[in-house]
């Protein structure tokens, strides 16, 4: 399977203000930007904060190219819901959900592109460990993650892999050619991911011995 992407940029080394920025301030700046994309009302003051956010990308040297290709995929999903919006409640309205979305997508992925995988789990599981009073296991909460960045992009190239190949023999139409080898190679990734875990002694193992 050929590799594929899924909206956030992968990281990418370098010694930029950007990358040398603590990871806490990072998690701040999503944190800021998910909750501003419900309080900004004027879609001029997202289109501002859009640019910056650009900028502070760029700044981190990670290039264009990858900031195209993480804001892409999303990008027809948001052409859809941009022309509804317009025609519901307007182009000012339809304007400022489409902006306030792409903030939240290239504030996501300034902190992908300037923080290693494993440096980004152990601040998950630095920010999930005040709720283990609670009975909540960090490390495994950090795991869930850590599976989910690398099964998303995997269902995702799958889907792409299946949809070429359907084209090239003429069922691109064909439900059945696009979602049985996709549901297919899902399953066999997800038992594949299941023994990996088993063998390391994660997973069921533990459940059933409480």
């Amino acid at each position: 399977m050929s590799g594929h992407g899924f909206l956030l940029a992968n990281y990418v080394p370098g010694g930029s203000p950007v990358h040398r920025s603590p990871l806490w301030l990072k998690f701040l700046l999503v944190l800021a930007c998910g909750m501003a994309s419900f309080l900004i009302a004027d879609w001029a003051v997202s289109a501002c904060v859009l640019v910056l956010l650009c900028g502070v990308f760029l700044l981190s040297g990670a290039g264009a190219a990858r900031l195209v290709r993480a804001v892409r995929p999303v990008l027809p999903v948001l052409a859809a819901i941009g022309l509804f919006q317009w025609w519901q409640l307007g182009g000012p309205t339809a304007a400022r959900i489409v902006l306030n979305v792409l903030v939240c997508v290239v504030a996501a992925s300034i902190l992908t592109a300037t923080t290693p995988v494993q440096e980004l789990l152990d601040g998950v599981a630095s920010l999930a460990r005040p709720f283990r009073r609670f009975g909540a296991d960090p490390e495994r909460f950090a795991l869930t993650i850590a599976i989910m960045l690398r099964s998303i992009p995997f269902v995702a190239g799958a889907y792409a892999d299946v949809r070429n190949s359907a084209r090239a023999r003429g069922l691109e139409r064909n439900p059945r050619a696009l979602v049985l080898p996709v549901f297919i190679t899902s399953v066999a990734f997800a038992r594949q991911t299941g023994e990996a875990l088993a063998a390391r002694g994660l997973g069921d193992a533990e459940d059933q011995g409480s």
